[in-house]
């Protein structure tokens, strides 16, 4: 058993064969639906039935009105207005949106997007210097910008004002900038919390079509961006982001504009409907690597071309340092998994702190991630970079690191992130204390059902209750991901039919055929889960814990299971 199995709640009796019978759904089915806060036949109208109309207003959002006004102050003085985005997917595509729209109008805009070594995350003073050559009155910055107190009062003494588009955690104080926008600001008042960093920068969009400065319209056909953004970033996809990641998948699976089709053929899914899943796993990591081997500003160039060969071209480089991203990364995770040391002293700790001046910098996020599967701690990686030590932060289930990063900021030179991603900058001299200090922090809130890696059953089903009716309901709760996932279910006392095997290059994927008390049988397929096998061809009975996922093969659709875990009977 690779995970600790925790069943969603169960609705009253009665509530549940209600909703069952308005629903006209199996009372699995309905209960699935009490989970995910679907209690009525309205509220389950409204689920499946995503409007783009439903989106909240722009302007409830703090200095909404300010921003506007400032970006039409600039656009009528023929300001020159300057896009500052992160180097991550979020910024990277949040500042080509921004561009990619506000370009067909007026044409006095750059972008910059700074270098990952030589200024590290965000705004930067070399940033601001090179806007200040460029003659640029406006900055507005994407995907960060929260805590640049400093940066915005500099800019300020060389006349150039700030716009600050950012969904990360505050400081104590905001910066003076004329507008800042950012949905987790304490004084919040719009009613949704959980936007991206490009999710900000297309309420402002919206903002300025509302003021009548374009149509709206001009906006959809970049929704492409918006989706990337939202997978990319891990932010829950209910509520706006579940509105903005439909229609942005939608406009990525019939008409991605000519970046995306290129990023699409190089990532192998050419002319194939791809989910939240595969931009996290296919295109992601591939934007991602532009920053972390060479420079961000390659991938905006990417998703802002307008000719499609020359999009494959950039695209195809882009794809060369993602493979060479995935060697440097592939090399630190062995060096740290196979440290048999190493091990045995983790064993003792609730937290992964570890450091190496020769460790890339630009992959320590992901290494961060991987060492979790191995380890399951929250973890953080660190490095050297232009004399400090800086690194890349990320959290198990349900755990603030975040606030255990901040819990520690008196050994920190700079810190900014959000619950589950943090970066962080500290003198080597105080590397000792903030380790024992993140250690001694994670230990005191840690809950032992954050010590191992969860799986939220939504019920049990029987094979037989697995048809095409259901599987239509399933596609409509679609887009899948973090606080909407794809629903996990167990069926119990499966065995092999006989039939199962290990396929793939290495023989790491398990294909079986499974039949259940019911005597109906189904395909399941298993990835990372090879060591079960012997156990499995012993045709002995196990409950099988899975989602139902649709498969397409020349032109054929089936039904497949994939495998999430085990529990062996006994």
């Amino acid at each position: 058993m690779k995970y600790q199995w925790i069943y969603l709640p169960i609705a009253e009796k009665t509530e549940i064969l209600n909703l069952a019978t308005k629903l006209k759904v199996d009372p699995v089915i309905a209960n699935m639906f009490i989970q995910r806060g679907i209690r009525t036949y309205q509220q389950a109208e409204r689920f499946f039935n995503i409007k783009y109309s439903d989106l909240y207003d722009p302007f409830l959002m703090n200095d909404m009105d300010k921003a506007v006004d400032r970006f039409v102050h600039a656009t009528d003085n023929l300001e020159r207005i300057m896009i500052l985005g992160d180097y991550d997917v979020d910024g990277t595509t949040g500042t080509a949106l921004l561009y990619n729209v506000l370009t067909q109008f007026y044409d006095n805009i750059i972008y910059y997007i700074p270098d990952r070594y030589k200024e590290g995350y965000g705004v930067s003073f070399k940033a601001i210097d090179f806007a200040h050559q460029k003659d640029v009155k406006l900055i507005i910055s994407v995907d960060c910008g929260i805590k640049a107190n400093e940066k915005v009062k500099y800019a300020k003494s060389k006349q150039i004002d700030f716009i600050i588009l950012d969904h990360h955690t505050p400081g104590e104080q905001l910066p003076d900038a004329v507008a800042v926008l950012d949905p987790k600001r304490p004084d919040n008042k719009y009613p949704f919390q959980e936007l991206s960093g490009a999710g900000v920068a297309f309420k402002f969009l919206q903002a300025l079509a509302k003021k009548g400065l374009f149509e709206e319209k001009e906006i959809v056909p970049y929704l492409d961006l918006l989706a990337l953004s939202i997978a990319a970033d891990i932010v829950p996809i209910v509520d706006e982001n579940r509105i903005l990641a439909y229609y942005g998948l939608k406009i990525l699976n019939s008409a991605p504009s000519p970046g995306i089709r290129a990023l699409k053929e190089v990532a192998g899914y050419k002319n194939q409907k791809i989910s939240i899943g595969q931009i996290i796993f296919g295109l992601a990591p591939r934007i991602n690597a532009a920053g972390r081997i060479e420079h961000g500003s390659s991938a905006v160039r990417l998703l802002i071309a307008k000719d499609y060969n020359y999009a494959l071209e950039l695209a195809r480089k882009i794809d060369k340092l993602n493979r060479e991203r995935q060697n440097l990364q592939d090399l630190i995770v062995k060096a740290i998994t196979q440290d048999k040391q190493l091990e045995e002293y983790l064993k003792h700790r609730n937290s992964t702190v570890l450091y190496n001046p020769g460790w890339h910098k630009g992959v320590v996020g992901i290494v961060a991630s991987k060492i979790i599967d191995k380890f399951y701690k929250p973890t953080i990686i660190l490095t050297s970079s232009e004399g400090k030590i800086t690194g890349s932060a990320r959290s198990v289930h349900d755990f603030d690191l975040y606030s255990a990063i901040e819990g520690c900021q008196q050994w920190l030179t700079n810190f900014g992130g959000h619950k589950y991603a943090a970066g962080l900058t500290l003198e080597e001299k105080n590397l000792k204390n903030f380790i024992d200090c993140f250690e001694q922090v994670v230990s005191q809130r840690i809950r032992p059902d954050q010590k191992k890696p969860v799986l939220k059953i939504a019920g049990h089903l029987r094979f037989n209750q697995i048809n095409e009716r259901l599987v239509k309901i399933l596609r409509r709760l679609e887009p899948f991901g973090p606080g909407n996932p794809r629903p996990v279910f167990v069926t119990k006392n499966v065995r092999d039919t006989g039939y199962s095997r290990l396929v793939g290059r290495n023989e790491d994927i398990l294909l079986l055929q499974l039949e259940d008390p019911t005597g109906v049988i189904f395909k399941a397929v298993g990835f990372g889960l090879k060591d079960y096998y012997p156990q499995i061809v012993k045709r002995k009975p196990f409950d099988l814990a899975y989602t139902i996922e649709e498969n397409e093969y020349n032109g054929i659709k089936s039904v497949q299971l994939e495998i999430k875990d085990f529990r062996f009977t006994g």
